[in-house]
């Protein structure tokens, strides 16, 4: 059986506070709780217990004829006296803990009595008058020399029923006041490590990561410093790589437009044809590969607009231009995207389903957290082995699309690269009976 336990810093620093606490706060009401009582006895019955042991000290001591008086003279306030032959407390009703606190108040007042001459019990005695609220009846019997017994019946206040009850609610407060504190200060604490995970859960590799606020202890502080400065070193790092495409870019279109210039006048004509067709290709594995290098980085803003109206104009660029695309969806649906890459992404969908399935149908839906724009073609399809590996640059699938069909295996992955951008997903899936389905989700 798993042992249930918080997995934050935060909840894991409550938890051992509060365990600690509640192992003190334990520790500490059983102690109070026994001193408490032991002060409460000592007050409610240690003033009767020492005039007892006085009384019979001297009682102890007086001469038969005199001892009546004694015991008349001190048979007041609560206190009753009495001379009897024989015991009258059972054997079942005694108290050992109160003949005990007899016993000692005896040999603190010196009358040398032994604990075995003594009987006394805190049990109401049978047939007797009900005590006040709050009191409670003492007997005591202290045999004598002569082995008659000195009997005496002490009204003394009764042991506090709240004190544990009282006691318990303060230790509870006490310990829902310390833990409060202590899972505030452990949340304080942890604050900072929270957002630096929030920053590194943000971070999505194509942009540099958000700085985050230097608080917290020493350590942490110098953590998070750390963090930001990586995050300034991959921000360069990103401006650098933008800066080297752009480079590789210039560099290359100059050469290849002197190369095409030259091959116009190549003879024979099928051998320029075929120079040309490769040439074109290379310009368009060029953009492919430099998009998706910069998918992320571009500085045009995301702002809403009507994607249903965006996908429906693109199906009729390809229809006018006499491809077999199909739209479906009237609805508006409102996204904030950036118009130009998910055109790139869309027509990318499109031109893998005009050329693997000859036909592509666009549609829109929309749900109440997302839109999903659907490319669905009638083509061979991907085998479900494949499916996740696709979309990573420059892989194809080697009997359906491979190089004799075209494609640089880019296009699956710049779409899905545009996708992520927006903070949405493509997911690939086949369609029935034949073909496949690509779904761009886009969050509202």
């Amino acid at each position: 059986m798993r042992i249930w336990r918080p997995r934050s810093l935060a909840g894991q620093m409550a938890l051992l506070f509060g365990l600690a606490l509640l192992i003190a706060q334990l520790a500490n009401f059983a102690l109070i709780l026994n001193e408490r009582q032991k002060l409460s006895l000592s007050q409610n019955q240690g003033p009767a217990l020492t005039s007892l042991a006085s009384v019979a000290a001297d009682y102890a001591q007086a001469p038969p004829e005199f001892r009546p008086a004694l015991i008349e003279d001190n048979s007041r306030r609560g206190t009753r006296l009495a001379t009897t032959a024989k015991s009258a407390i059972a054997e079942r009703e005694r108290d050992a803990e109160l003949e005990g606190r007899v016993g000692k108040a005896l040999a603190d007042a010196g009358t040398g009595i032994s604990a075995d001459r003594i009987r006394a019990s805190s049990r109401p005695e049978a047939g007797a008058r009900p005590q006040p609220p709050g009191t409670q009846t003492l007997r005591v019997e202290i045999r004598q020399a002569d082995g008659s017994w000195l009997a005496a019946r002490l009204r003394t206040l009764r042991r506090d029923p709240w004190l544990g009850a009282r006691l318990g609610a303060a230790t509870i407060l006490l310990y829902l006041l310390v833990l409060g504190a202590s899972a505030w200060v452990a949340s304080r604490i942890a604050r900072p490590l929270r957002d630096l995970r929030h920053a590194a859960d943000r971070f999505d590799g194509r942009s540099a990561p958000p700085d985050v606020a230097e608080r917290g202890s020493d350590d942490v502080a110098h953590t998070i410093r750390a963090f930001n400065a990586m995050g300034a070193r991959m921000a360069g790092l990103l401006g650098e790589k933008d800066v080297m495409l752009g480079a590789i870019g210039h560099d290359l279109r100059t050469p290849l437009a002197s190369v095409r210039i030259r091959l116009e006048g190549m003879e024979p004509e099928d051998e320029r044809a075929a120079a040309i067709a490769t040439l074109d290709e290379m310009n368009r594995t060029l953009d492919n590969i430099l998009t998706l290098a910069r998918t992320g980085r571009t500085r045009e803003g995301a702002r809403p607009m009507d994607v249903t109206a965006l996908a429906e104009a693109l199906a009729d660029d390809y229809a006018d231009g006499g491809a077999a695309v199909t739209f479906i969806g009237d609805a508006r649906e409102v996204a904030s995207v950036h118009p130009d890459l998910l055109r790139q992404a869309l027509r990318n969908l499109i031109d893998n389903a005009l050329k693997y399935g000859g036909s592509a149908v666009l549609s829109v839906v929309g749900r109440s957290d997302a839109v999903t724009l659907a490319v669905t073609d009638q083509g061979p399809g991907i085998p479900p082995g494949e499916m996740g590996r696709v979309t990573e640059p420059f892989y194809r699938v080697e009997r359906s699309r491979n190089r004799a069909t075209g494609g640089t295996g880019l296009g699956l992955a710049i779409a899905r690269s545009i996708a992520e951008m927006h903070g949405g997903t493509l997911d690939l899936a086949a369609n029935q009976p034949t073909g496949l389905n690509a779904t761009i989700t886009l969050p509202r």
